[in-house]
């Protein structure tokens, strides 16, 4: 068995024009001042990294990674959430999903797109660069509106937008195998690989890609009503990357998985900062460490209630507190006889 590496804190949600989260050198400080040994770095973010030059300097990469180990900690993968998610968008989504990408492709989906196919082999480059194995994306969603099936689904229509899917990731797929990285997808609503079952028609679709792999959430199954105790040890061979965070599901007589279109704050599904949700975290990491997941345990803040800064501070002792040291023994190992196939034979009664 492996032990999880941790704790790590993904950086997203943290970026901003303010010290000390408006540049590398400074939030890589905060993140190790909050106790982090790791963070994962949002790659569309400019004030963070140029990634430009990460997928073409293996020297910008090596200088990107100095400065932040010098501050503390370990640059454990680069996340391209907002570039996966365009390169499949539903014509419905082309206005909400535009602010995503560069102004240059503004109302030209088809130039969007090519943007953010190049945006991801770009930053499949810069992990490679950068010697990090991982990197974690959306898949993007041609079906999404049509999740919930009324008016009926017209014959083939799911099928289509899965086999468009994968003809666009494949090349993508491709360009993380020549760079030694597993993309692994954020299973998440509003994405087209939202579940086990969507995630293995993708598969299915890109000839079981050795580098289509599963970025673990189980905030996402709770607010979905999913196993996601189970979800680790049927996916345990694809599962490369794992972001820990809380959720709560609380349906009343007037909402459920839907959530009535309120706000996050008065859903009966929410996300809670660690240790405020539902989570059973002691099942999680039990399971994660018997299956010998030796990745990251990132930290993804995101409640409705609790302020970011508090969440990410008590976030980096939670997460701690769970990783397990696996032992290099057997408890019973003070009661071996050793290896004796004569004996064994014996106490079978074969002889």
């Amino acid at each position: 068995m492996k032990t999880i590496k941790g704790p790590a804190l993904f950086l997203a949600q943290f970026v901003g024009d303010d010290a000390p989260f408006n540049s590398w050198d400074s939030i890589t400080k905060w993140a190790a001042n909050c106790g982090y040994l790791g963070v994962q770095v949002p790659s569309w973010d400019a004030r963070l990294i140029d990634l430009d030059k990460a997928a073409s300097s293996k020297d910008y990469c090596d200088e990107f990674k100095g400065k932040a180990r010098e501050n503390g900690v370990e640059v454990t993968e680069l996340s391209t959430h907002l570039q996966g998610q365009l390169v499949a968008v539903h014509p419905a989504y082309d206005t909400a999903f535009d602010g995503f990408a560069d102004p240059s492709v503004h109302g030209n989906p088809k130039a969007r797109q090519e943007w953010a196919v190049e945006q991801v082999k770009m930053a499949l480059s810069a992990s490679k660069n950068m010697g990090i194995g991982e990197h974690v994306s959306f898949s993007g969603a041609l079906a999404w509106p049509y999740v919930y099936p009324w008016p009926q689904r017209p014959a083939g229509l799911i099928e289509t937008a899965f086999d468009e899917l994968a003809a666009r990731w494949l090349p993508i797929l491709d360009h993380a195998e020549a760079c030694g990285v597993n993309i692994c997808y954020e299973i998440h609503p509003g994405e087209d690989l939202h579940d086990g079952v969507t995630f293995e028609m993708f598969l299915e679709r890109v000839n079981n890609h050795a580098r289509c792999n599963m970025l673990y959430d189980p905030s996402h199954y709770v607010l979905q009503c999913l196993d996601y105790l189970d979800n680790i040890d049927i996916y345990r061979d694809r599962i490369k990357m794992f972001h820990v965070k809380d959720a709560e599901f609380n349906p009343t007589g007037r909402q459920g998985v839907y959530g009535g279109y309120q706000s996050w704050v008065d859903r009966a599904g929410r996300f809670r900062s660690l240790g405020d949700g539902q989570v059973d975290f002691g099942a999680v990491f039990s399971k994660m460490a018997a299956n010998d997941f030796d990745g990251w345990a990132v930290v993804e803040w995101e409640c409705a209630l609790k302020h970011p800064e508090d969440g990410a501070r008590e976030g980096a002792d939670f997460v701690r507190d769970y990783i397990i040291r696996v032992t290099e023994r057997a408890f019973d190992d003070f009661a071996e006889t050793g290896a004796d196939t004569a004996a064994n034979r014996k106490m079978l009664g074969l002889d």
